[in-house]
């Protein structure tokens, strides 16, 4: 049953107040985001003026300007992509080796060791952040894109593992004694049988840790150097003593915001299936 059709079949005034706060909460999110993309095409008295401007010329001297002169927005963006997609796959890749593992296996406190997986993701940023800059400085990683994608990777896989665990739980034993049964290798079991179904998971996976390192400032402020600023950075360089360009900063927010709601988009149905599975509960 979706969402909508248990809403309709509600009595009315549950119908009419669970509207009601959808409406709100979606233009709560909207709004902001409609705004800072309308800024993004206005001149600089337009976006500072004291009275909001609906209607105004649009330009694209903002966009044009992160594109040109020495803080070309290119070499951000191809670190942004480099960085958060690779990390994301192969998260994706070793979290769903790793969760298939950990679904299969029959022993003795093992939700206990799927509960140790997902609290090294708990632990909060900071802590980990020294620990890690001595390892990159003594490996030389520090300024590289493999040292974010490194950084990324580490809290990526711990989240990978037990969100990939809890999907491949929900897939029958049978199913896979069946391709055993039939002349299959575990492995081709594996990938054959039990991974296709599971492609829900993956890509909600994919999805969740590609928006973690897409927006991560962080990791890119502390790991990241001239060779390998990523977009958050960028950002957060246009923000200076002798003021705030909020034109361009719009724009870039923009820049930043939009590739992950076109990706949110386009893998709805898998996010929704994703998220719908009871997989976010872990083991």
């Amino acid at each position: 049953m979706t969402v909508v059709s248990a809403i309709d079949r509600s009595p009315r005034r549950v119908r009419i107040s669970t509207k009601l706060v959808l409406t709100i909460g979606l233009l709560w999110t909207l709004v902001p985001l409609a705004w800072m993309l309308l800024s993004s095409f206005k001149n600089s008295t337009d976006v500072t003026s004291a009275s909001p401007k609906v209607l105004f010329a649009p330009t694209f001297d903002n966009y044009r300007k992160l594109f040109s002169g020495a803080n070309n927005l290119g070499n951000y963006i191809l670190h942004s992509v480099l960085a958060s997609g690779i990390s994301s796959v192969l998260a994706v890749a070793l979290g769903a080796l790793a969760g298939y593992g950990l679904a299969g296996t029959k022993m003795r406190g093992k939700k206990h060791v799927a509960f140790w997986i997902i609290s090294t993701r708990m632990a909060p940023i900071a802590v980990v952040v020294l620990p890690l800059f001595l390892l990159f400085r003594a490996a030389d990683l520090i300024d590289s894109v493999p040292g974010l994608i490194i950084a990324y990777l580490s809290f990526n896989l711990p989240f990978a593992i037990w969100l990939m665990s809890a999907f491949f739980a929900e897939v029958p034993a049978s199913v896979e004694e069946s391709a055993l049964v039939a002349g299959c290798t575990r492995w081709q079991a594996f990938w054959h049988v039990v991974l296709p179904l599971t492609k829900a998971g993956l890509v909600t996976t994919f999805v969740l840790c590609l928006v973690f390192s897409w927006n991560d400032y962080a990791f890119a402020l502390v790991f990241g150097g001239p060779h390998s600023q990523t977009l958050p950075i960028a950002a957060d360089q246009l923000v200076t003593q002798s003021g705030i360009d909020w034109g361009q900063l719009t724009a870039i927010g923009s820049i930043v915001v939009l590739p992950m709601i076109v990706a949110g988009l386009a893998v709805r149905k898998w996010l929704v299936t994703g998220l719908t599975l009871g997989a976010v509960t872990g083991e």
